[in-house]
């Protein structure tokens, strides 16, 4: 088996010599592996290039969800499974996977573990495989990228400094079956369940139906991040609210912050989205 690793150098806060890693744990294996480094800044032309010219019979992202994002949109619609290896500051993709955060643990899933069908949600012009946002946590994302922290204690300073704002926007949403107007802070177009800080966001997602979820936080409050947080109870319908579809249209009164799998992408006031089913193969344990 041919198996290509897509290494990002610049993902989380560790310096985890990952070449060497990777190397040691396949030193005695029959399958072959290829080792790529991303540059910096990184040339995701680079990565397509790659996978073109190795053919590897499966490709693993070592990085965090952002790079995770990049390497799937080279495979969506192939038959190379992607797997992954959790490198980033939060890998919210690896936990919805449940794979081990363990390096060797991890590269452990990649030889033996098996593989699944997912759906992802095409957003704008972007790919989402994880969650995407607009609103309070994307604004939080920008603070987190221009901040000097990095981790879980670095989303913590940055979601300490946000809350306090409250920031909320009007917002028409459009979805298969309804029309409705919302006061909200942030609203989640969901492929997954949770975070990679752990907070459950979306208790009803799969990342293998035929429908993403849209949650409308209308407000941000101690209780509702507590349950998402802690205890996983049902959420309070006056403060936060769940839709399913296929498709999206998403209009704000006022420019709203934006992200991606944890990549911040500016500000806008229109999001259309839908789903891709059955788009990607991915390793799981």
């Amino acid at each position: 088996m041919k198996i290509l690793f897509i290494i990002n150098p610049g993902s989380g806060c560790t310096d985890t010599d990952w070449h060497l890693i990777i190397k040691n744990f396949f030193k005695t294996s029959d399958h072959a592996i290829e080792l790529f480094q991303l540059t910096v800044p990184c040339l995701p032309e680079s990565v397509q290039e790659k996978i073109k010219s190795y053919l590897p019979d499966k490709v693993v992202a070592v990085g965090g969800d952002g790079t995770v994002k990049m390497v799937a949109q080279y495979l969506q619609e192939t038959k190379i499974p992607l797997g992954i290896i959790p490198a980033g500051s939060a890998n919210g993709l690896a936990k919805e996977l449940m794979i081990p955060e363990d390096p060797i643990q991890a590269l452990d899933v990649i030889v033996t573990g098996g593989t699944k069908r997912v759906h992802l949600v095409k957003i704008n012009d972007h790919l989402c495989i994880h969650l995407s946002d607009i609103g309070f946590n994307a604004y939080m994302i920008k603070k987190f990228d221009t901040g000097n922290d990095r981790g879980m204690w670095g989303y913590v300073k940055a979601s300490w400094k946000v809350f306090w704002n409250k920031p909320t926007v009007r917002v028409t949403i459009q979805t298969d079956s309804t029309s409705i107007k919302r006061y909200a802070a942030m609203i989640v177009i969901a492929n997954a369940t949770r975070y990679g800080t752990g907070a459950l966001i979306n208790p009803i997602g799969r990342l293998d139906d035929e429908v993403f979820e849209v949650i409308i936080l209308k407000r941000i409050s101690i209780a509702e991040i507590f349950k998402m947080m802690i205890t996983h109870t049902p959420y309070d319908y006056r403060k936060t609210e769940i839709l399913q579809t296929k498709t999206l249209f998403i209009q704000t009164e006022k420019t709203a912050h934006f992200q991606v799998d944890g990549e911040y992408l500016g500000v806008l006031n229109e999001i259309r989205a839908y789903i891709l089913p059955n788009a990607l193969t991915v390793i799981i344990p």
